[in-house]
């Protein structure tokens, strides 16, 4: 019975927090605005990012800053789908503006949407799983690692912005809103609600998927890798199909958070997939907790909730604002706000365990004090009569 109150107890602290999240997340849309519930959507899909960075970073030790680049492939793939629905029989409007007369050969596959969908989930998974294959078999890792990321996402989105008549240039995507979703309006709340409970689903998913890998035989290699890379080899694993595999994975996440993202948002551009927004999907997991999957979640939603907060009650110095909670976070909160709850829940279990233990230690020493009592009176007492005789 103690067996079964405790398998109950560990289940519901791992999965609570989730379910309650979860539950809250799908209730939503019936007490806030359109407006709010938008923000929301946008928010869960940074989440979904941070998740499948949190698996490479937190767990593989590589910090990637490479996401953002994932994440606006993903979104670029959905967007050309939308483009070309509320374009009707016309070409693309920033094509037309470029001096193109007929739709590019590689842009008439995305008029399928299971098509416009697989190929934005597989070409960045696949675009993922070369980069990493031969950075890691080329054994480069730490901050060489992320500088190459960094470096590769800069190159790409400086090219998506040079090629105005294929990618919109510098604009990006735009002029969604007559596109059609299963006969809905994209802008009709009937479809707005519906890409927002996908995306609450979706985020649900991933995260179950990455709680079970991490769990697996798999996630404890992967951590065995990031601490120590040199014994996983001598052990006979070989740790570039590891990291490869995770980081493969964690690009196609973010690409699921950038379909997830463009129907929501109604644009995608080179700026939502360069370094910067990469450097803050890192911010998110670092304050979150990194290791901890539900940091992430709990980063993405802080920082922008934050973003959104300061920009409207304080649009002159807002940055401040962000600056000094980022800062704060990491002088304060070194493992993250996960981290630093779960020392304090550490140190609150130490002491109530040592205040439990005072009673019955005290119990223990009047006992000793009663058994010693009697040898060292009785030998006084004696003394005293044999003195006095």
């Amino acid at each position: 019975m103690k067996i079964k109150k405790k398998t109950s107890f560990a289940l519901l602290r791992r999965w609570g927090p989730v379910l309650l999240l979860a539950v809250i997340f799908l209730l939503a849309p019936q007490f806030v605005s359109e407006f709010r519930l938008s923000q929301l959507g946008k928010f869960l899909t940074f989440a979904i990012v941070a998740v499948g960075l949190d698996l490479v970073w937190g767990y593989g030790g590589m910090m990637s800053l490479g996401q953002g680049l994932f994440f606006g492939l993903g979104a670029y793939g959905f967007a050309m789908y939308l483009k070309l629905q509320s374009s009707g029989d016309k070409i693309p409007d920033f094509m037309f503006w470029s001096g193109l007369k007929s739709l590019p050969w590689f842009w008439a596959p995305f008029q399928n949407p299971v098509f416009a969908i697989v190929a934005a989930l597989v070409i960045p998974a696949l675009l993922a799983g070369v980069l990493g294959y031969f950075l890691f078999r080329s054994r480069v890792k730490g901050v060489y690692f992320s500088i190459i990321t960094q470096a590769f996402t800069l190159l790409t989105s400086i090219w998506f912005v040079g090629q105005q008549a294929y990618t919109g240039g510098t604009n990006g995507i735009t002029n969604l809103g007559s596109a059609k979703i299963f006969g809905y309006s994209l802008l009709s709340s009937q479809a707005q609600h519906g890409f927002y409970y996908l995306t609450v689903a979706c985020l649900l998913g991933v995260y179950v998927l990455a709680r079970w890998l991490t769990s697996s035989r798999f996630g404890r290699l992967l951590v065995a890798v990031r601490d120590d890379e040199s014994r996983v080899r001598f052990l006979g694993y070989n740790p570039v199909v590891i990291k490869t595999l995770v980081f493969a994975l964690s690009g196609m996440i973010a690409a699921l958070a950038g379909i997830l993202f463009v129907p929501q948002v109604g644009i995608i551009s080179p700026s939502s997939m360069g370094v910067v927004p990469s450097i803050e999907m890192v911010v998110w997991v670092a304050l979150g907790g990194r290791g901890t999957l539900m940091g992430g979640i709990v980063g993405a939603l802080a920082v922008n909730y934050g973003k959104s907060f300061f920009s409207e009650t304080y649009p002159d110095i807002w940055q401040t604002f962000l600056g000094l909670l980022f800062i704060g976070s990491v002088l304060f909160f070194p493992n993250g706000v996960l981290g630093a709850l779960k020392s304090a829940s550490a140190w609150l279990k130490k002491v109530l365990a040592n205040w439990k233990a005072r009673p019955a230690q005290t119990e223990s020493q009047k006992q000793r004090t009663a058994k010693t009592l009697p040898e060292v009176v009785m030998p006084s007492l004696s003394q005293r009569v044999e003195g006095g005789s």
